[in-house]
C-alpha cells in the first residue's frame, strides 16, 4: 500500500491501521522525515512491514521515483490512498492569488491523478496486473463550499470527486475499484495550516453530532473501502462529517 503524506493526521492513522491488517506500507512524506520514521517504527514494532519514502507528489518525476522505490522494496502496489492535500490561510476568493491556486491544485488534483495513473499501470489486468483498490481522500468541503474560508480548496476536492467517479468507470472492468472518503471537521493539523488551529472546536456545535471527528475514524472507513468486504463497491463516497 502507498499512502501519500502518511506522516501525520489521517494518513498516519491509516498507515498504522493498515500495518496491523497485514499490508506492507509505504509512508510517503514531503518535509518531515522524523514524523514519517515514527510511523514506520510504530508499524514495525507491531510486527508489520513499512518504509518511508520522500516525494513531492505534485512533481511527476517524484511520483515515478516513489513507485519505483515501492516496486523495489515492497513489491507491486495493490492499494493506494491518495491522502495528500493542502490548504492555505482562510481567505475570500477575491483575495486569492494565481500562485496559491497553482499550489493547491498541483498537490490536491494533479498529484492525486499522477499517483492514480502509476497505480493503474501496475494494478490493471490490461497491463498484466492482478487488480487493486484506490481510495481518494476528498472532503465534505466539495459539497459544502467552504465559503469565506477556502473555496479554492473546496473546488480542488470537487475535482477529486469527479475524478473518482470517472476513473472508477474507466477501470472497473480491469479489476480496480476506486472510491473516496469525504471527511470534515477532523482533529488534524490541517486547520493550523488554514490559520485557525482550533477551528473544529469553534464550529462543533453546528455539527449534528455535536463533536469533531478523529483521524482513526476516517482510517477505518478507508480500510473498509480497500477491503474485500467492499468488493462490489466502486465509484462511491463515504461522508465522515458528523452529519453535516
Amino acid at each position: 500500500m502507498i499512502i501519500t503524506v502518511a506522516s501525520r493526521g489521517i494518513g498516519a492513522a491509516t498507515a498504522k491501521l493498515a500495518g496491523t491488517m497485514g499490508y506492507a506500507v509505504c509512508v510517503n512524506y514531503l518535509k518531515n522525515p522524523a514524523a514519517a520514521d515514527g510511523v514506520v517504527d510504530d508499524i514495525r514494532s507491531n510486527g508489520g512491514q513499512a518504509i518511508a519514502v520522500a516525494a513531492d507528489i505534485s512533481v511527476e518525476k517524484d511520483v515515478i521515483s516513489l513507485y519505483e522505490a515501492v516496486d523495489a522494496h515492497l513489491g507491486t502496489v495493490t492499494a493506494l490512498v491518495n491522502n495528500a492535500g493542502i490548504l492555505e490561510r482562510q481567505m475570500r476568493v477575491e483575495d486569492v492569488s494565481t500562485a496559491r491556486l497553482q499550489r493547491i491544485f498541483a498537490v490536491n488534483v494533479m498529484g492525486s491523478i499522477l499517483c492514480a495513473r502509476e497505480a493503474v499501470k501496475r494494478m490493471s489486468s490490461s497491463h498484466g496486473g492482478h487488480g487493486g483498490a484506490i481510495v481518494n481522500v476528498s472532503s465534505a468541503a466539495a459539497r459544502l463550499g467552504s465559503a469565506g474560508e477556502y473555496v479554492d480548496y473546496a473546488a480542488s476536492k470537487g475535482a477529486i470527486d469527479s475524478f473518482t467517479i470517472g476513473l472508477s468507470k474507466e477501470v472497473a472492468a480491469e479489476r480496480i475499484r476506486v472510491n473516496a472518503v469525504r471527511p470534515a471537521f477532523i482533529y488534524t493539523d490541517i486547520h493550523a495550516d488554514g490559520g485557525e488551529p482550533g477551528r473544529v472546536d469553534r464550529i462543533k456545535d453546528t455539527i449534528p453530532m455535536q463533536r469533531g471527528g478523529h483521524p482513526e475514524e476516517v482510517a477505518q472507513a478507508i480500510m473498509w473501502l480497500l477491503s474485500e468486504e467492499a468488493s462490489y463497491v466502486t465509484g462511491t463516497f463515504i461522508d465522515l462529517s458528523g452529519g453535516k
